[in-house]
């Protein structure tokens, strides 16, 4: 066919498809979609915030997105397409500052270098020519612009033989459309200096289930299942700079396992790694890896974001569990523990500060914890390099109203934009209900403001620290262990924002994930919103910004592994515990390993990692732990250390090898 007669026939074909938008777009959005579903379900986990950003959604067809990206506030908003039908639609949302314009994608009317972030979502099928595509959206991309693109998946469709159609009353509606690979969208954008941070190709799962089965299509969810049902690509525009750069950092990949990317996006994926930062999320046909990559194999693995502890006392873990009975306040139980068990107490505070602190950091780090927040003076041994987990150190803090001081003062000096961390309404009397209006009539409590427990919240507490924006930490076992009684998770409903916290061994059942089993069993906390409160919630509450609690480019390498048993992170969370994690990695370095793990890691890897055992289960760890174990039992006595309840051993006949 000649290059004039291909032209006609593209030009007829664009406008059969125009002409089948214009009348899609009539019940476009009323129509059920598992692959719109699954798309909406992965794109919310990685798409970036877009504040102050210009935003474009090219192919913006009824204005699914615009509306996410709107609520964001984005310097603009636009969207385009060439079907006046699907821009109709758009409109009638009335979606605030969005500017539409209808185009082709391949010529569109804006400036060069006008764009931050543009999406094509399910455009591409629709495109003949991807060359002239990428050279447009080169063309109004700005340097940095982020660029996502996703589509149905090329090769189930052509294995399933899935068609793009739609029912219009009783007639079937066939779009016709361009296959290309998934590759060769890639080496298009590549060859015009795109990098690739995110190419994964996620496959239906339970909530597209639904979808089938309400449509009376359950037949057709069996026959995609195992197939990689749509694909997602996150690419970079960068100078060539930008790319010699990265390439001199350090790189790690962890490939072989599934990676959680979301709550119930799970997909097969690895993640490369250039110091302490995650570069790059892919299936491994399009990962980007050099001979120098470390390689760590962790098939047979769930990769998952490490956890985030929203309170915690570290100088506290190997105490025992204290107290004598139920108590109405805080303040009571201090005050009998001190009374009697003032030698135990004297003891373990014999136990040297920055040991104590270290066996803190251990047991967070054996749980999967790679971010807690200490609630009490920052300590030196957190600046250290090697301390094995991330200690909050951006906040502002007091203990309590009956023992925190100027509470006044310690407000004021909270940073702009951090929160403010206080103990409150812990415990079940008067005293305990008041302290928030205590706190409200002090000037200290806003939308920074973060209380510990809140046990005794009333209705009218409850009320005030919702009007006043304020969040809350929740640990229900020591709130049971002490009182007798949990959270009352349902009169909290309206709270804006609740993260878990372990307190200390002197109160909680163990770890955070202990916690979150209690949470789960005994406050009847649903699994989502448990899952939440240990990652995305507990982010927001300690206002942390390097993507802690998601697995995302660019964001931090904090990862913790365990085995892949097919379920998703939020029904496997209520029944994790310590013996369940066997990798754990923060800022890029291995700092946990199971036996079976360790065999698989490189030298490089295994390299100041030492062997010991916590209640019976052996695991490696970053750390010193015959010196410190050591100076512990040099005060408590040999074998009589115990962290967060459990026991502590050195296993026998073991090499270790960290120096301090």
């Amino acid at each position: 066919m000649s290059d004039s007669a291909t032209t006609v026939c593209d030009s007829a074909k664009r406008s059969r498809n125009l002409r089948a938008f214009d009348r899609w777009s009539q019940s476009y959005d009323a129509q059920s979609n598992p692959l719109l579903t699954l798309e909406k379900r992965y794109l919310e986990e990685l798409l970036p915030r877009v504040a102050d950003r210009d935003v474009l959604d090219a192919g913006c067809g009824s204005g699914r997105w615009l509306s996410y990206f709107a609520e964001q506030r984005p310097r603009t908003i636009c969207g385009v397409d060439a079907s006046a039908g699907m821009l109709r639609a758009a409109a009638l949302k009335h979606i605030p500052h969005v500017k539409f314009t209808r185009c082709s994608c391949t010529a569109t009317p804006f400036e060069d270098r006008s764009f931050d972030t543009i999406l094509a979502s399910f455009l591409l099928s629709y495109i003949d020519d991807l060359d002239a595509f990428a050279i447009e959206i080169n063309r109004i991309a700005r340097e940095d612009c982020d660029l996502f693109l996703s589509d149905m998946h090329p090769e189930t469709q052509q294995k399933l033989a899935w068609k793009r159609a739609f029912h219009d009353g009783n007639s079937e509606v066939v779009l016709e459309t361009v296959s290309r690979s998934v590759q060769e969208i890639a080496n298009a954008f590549g060859a015009l200096g795109w990098e690739t941070l995110i190419a994964i190709e996620p496959e239906f799962d339970a909530p597209e289930r639904e979808v089938f089965e309400a449509a009376g299509r359950l037949a057709r969810y069996r026959d995609a299942e195992g197939h990689p049902a749509i694909y997602l690509l996150h690419l970079r525009k960068r100078w060539p700079a930008g790319v010699s750069a990265l390439a001199k950092q350090k790189e790690t990949v962890i490939h072989g396992g599934r990676c959680a990317l979301g709550p119930q996006e799970c997909t097969a994926a690895s993640i490369r790694i250039k110091d302490d930062r995650i570069a790059q999320i892919a299936a491994e046909q399009f990962l980007s890896m050099s001979p120098q990559s470390l390689a760590i194999d962790l098939s047979g693995y769930l990769l998952m974001p490490g956890f985030i502890n929203a309170h915690d006392h570290l100088e506290f873990s190997l105490f025992p569990r204290l107290a004598s009975s139920h108590y109405t306040n805080a303040s009571a139980w201090a005050k009998d523990i001190h009374q009697n068990h003032a030698a135990l107490i004297a003891r373990h505070r014999a136990v040297p500060k920055d040991v104590r602190l270290w066996w803190g950091g251990l047991r967070n780090l054996l749980c999967g914890v790679t971010t807690v927040c200490h609630h009490n003076p920052v300590e030196q041994e957190f600046q250290r390099d090697d301390f094995p987990v991330r200690v909050v150190r951006d906040f502002g803090w007091a203990h309590s109203l009956a023992f925190g001081g100027d509470l006044r003062k310690a407000h004021a000096a909270t940073p702009s934009h951090r929160p403010f961390m206080v103990h409150a309404c812990e415990g079940i009397d008067d005293d305990a209900r008041n302290e928030i209006h205590e706190l409200n009539r002090l000037g200290v409590l806003d939308e920074n403001t973060v209380l510990i427990h809140g046990l005794a919240l009333d209705e009218e507490g409850i009320a005030l620290l919702r009007e006043c924006q304020a969040s809350l930490v929740i640990c229900p076992s020591s709130n049971r262990f002490l009182f007798g009684c949990s959270p009352d998770m349902e009169a909290l409903r309206s709270v804006r924002n609740i993260a878990l916290g372990s307190d200390s061994p002197l109160t909680a059942s163990g770890d955070l994930l202990d916690e979150a089993r209690f949470a789960a069993s005994a406050c009847d906390i649903p699994a989502g919103a448990v899952y939440s409160m240990v990652t995305k919630a507990a982010a927001t509450i300690l206002q942390l910004h390097d993507s802690e609690g998601s697995i995302a480019v660019c964001g931090a390498a904090d990862l913790i592994a365990i085995r892949d048993i097919h379920l998703d992170p939020i029904n496997r969370l209520p029944g994790l515990s310590a013996a369940d994690v066997e990798f754990v990695m923060t800022k890029g370095n291995v700092q946990l390993a199971s036996q079976d793990v360790m065999e698989r890691l490189p030298r490089a890897a295994k390299a100041h990692l030492e062997p010991i055992l916590v209640g019976g289960i052996l695991r490696w760890l970053r750390a010193p732990v015959r010196d410190l174990l050591q100076k512990a039992e040099e005060i408590l006595g040999i074998g009589a250390v115990q962290l967060g309840g459990r026991p502590v051993a050195l296993p026998p006949h073991v090499e270790t090898g960290y120096a301090r």
